[in-house]
């Protein structure tokens, strides 16, 4: 397995950390279990925030004792003044169960903040460094502006920064950087939050970069076993895999929602981090649960957007997010009424076509799904080419037996 120095910092290794954003949505006992499988199986670096409501306390009960010594734990403040950083870090020790951090790190800094600057933030972070509480100082930044000058200006041990396969040159020429000043990378959203689907194509892009350290977001043991098998068994960037990566990027050129959730809440209790991007996760992830009538009324209400702006201003990409959902809501519905319609208006005669052409019996030996349930399958992922013509074609297309 491929081991790492986080810059200047000489925190050594895998490359392959845990990012424990998505356990404070397990329960106590399932996070714990994860987290502890996450160690034997060899992972040492595990990234966490005061702003993740308890995942800091499921790391303390997973690690504190002898556990503690043999890994590094990274964590973060959103504070904006020293005695809102210095709260924090308190919490922060309490929940972990322990008197020190390896890395703490300003969270979605707005901007870099310099001795002297008058905010005493940098000042702050030193004097905890000079205690003992904190072994090294980070930031993290979703604007390339501030994450160069948090780069430049030498005062930080590392930089966090969304780095995926989607990168443009703007991306690689930070990471270049970074490595030029022996600043320590640590790459977030290297699923572009869940629209990357491929994990080892994802795996493998990344592992060509010596310093940077991925922190792969881990909710489900299943997962966690995924990455685990890539540290034995790393996968290669083959021809194979370069070609779904050119074609997600080609997907996934422009504005999307990562789903980093800092837009909420929203004040009409709009859904945004799912909303914003529905016809992303409907196209690359299974969509039925998105037909729900439950999900139905989460749309509905995009409906009740006041374009407030408040959203907008909160997000590190600089999105203009009322207009993206309402994209979304608008192609939602078409794919919504493309399947009813389809099914409502012309289920008999394909039900009859089927079954004179012998599909029928083909259809219903997958999984033993309903007819209905592989039309929804049909018309959502052939909505285009299902007409009076191309059912026959449509149908054959697909691997029924899958």
């Amino acid at each position: 397995m491929a081991k790492i120095t986080l810059g200047s910092t000489g925190i050594r290794t895998e490359q392959n950390a845990f990012g424990a954003l998505p356990i404070q949505r397990d329960d106590k006992e399932t996070a714990v279990a994860i987290l502890r499988r996450a160690f034997e199986g060899g992972m040492t670096f595990f990234d966490t925030s005061r702003a993740y409501t308890d995942s800091e306390e499921k790391i303390g009960l997973a690690f504190g004792g002898e556990i503690r010594d043999r890994i590094a734990i990274a964590t973060k403040t959103m504070s904006r003044t020293p005695e809102g950083i210095r709260k924090d870090l308190e919490t922060s020790l309490k929940m972990l169960k322990t008197d020190h951090v390896d890395l703490y790190q300003v969270h979605l800094a707005p901007e870099c903040y310099l001795p002297g600057d008058g905010t005493g933030i940098y000042e702050c972070l030193t004097e905890l460094k000079a205690e003992g509480k904190i072994n090294h100082i980070g930031l993290t930044a979703h604007s390339l502006a501030v994450a160069h000058q948090c780069v430049d200006s030498g005062l930080y041990e590392t930089l966090q920064f969304p780095f995926s396969y989607l990168a443009g040159e703007p991306e690689l020429e930070l990471v270049k950087k970074c490595k030029e000043k022996n600043m320590g990378f640590i790459a977030m959203k290297s699923l572009a939050g869940g629209l990357i689907t491929d994990s080892a194509a994802a795996y493998a892009f990344l592992a060509q970069f010596d310093h940077v350290l991925p922190i792969w977001g881990i909710q489900h043991m299943w997962e966690l076993e995924e990455f685990l098998r890539y540290m034995e068994e790393p996968p290669a960037l083959t021809e194979e895999r370069k070609k779904v990566i050119e074609k997600d990027r080609a997907e996934l050129a422009g504005d999307f929602c990562r789903s980093c959730g800092y837009c909420m809440p929203c004040p009409e209790e709009i859904e945004i981090r799912q909303c914003a991007r529905m016809g992303l996760l409907m196209r690359r992830s299974p969509h039925k649960p998105y037909l729900t009538e439950e999900w139905q009324e989460k749309m509905k209400k995009i409906e009740n957007c006041k374009e407030c702006g408040k959203c907008r201003k909160k997000c590190p990409y600089g999105l203009d997010i009322p207009s993206l959902l309402k994209k979304n809501y608008e192609d939602y519905r078409k794919i919504l009424s493309c399947t009813l319609d389809y099914f409502a208006e012309r289920g008999a005669t394909y039900y009859h076509r089927l079954r004179h052409e012998g599909f029928l019996r083909h259809l219903l030996v997958r999984k033993g799904a309903k007819t209905g349930e592989i039309l929804i399958d049909l018309i959502t992922t052939h909505q285009n080419e299902l007409d009076c013509e191309g059912w026959k074609e449509a149908l054959l297309g697909l691997d029924l037996d899958g």
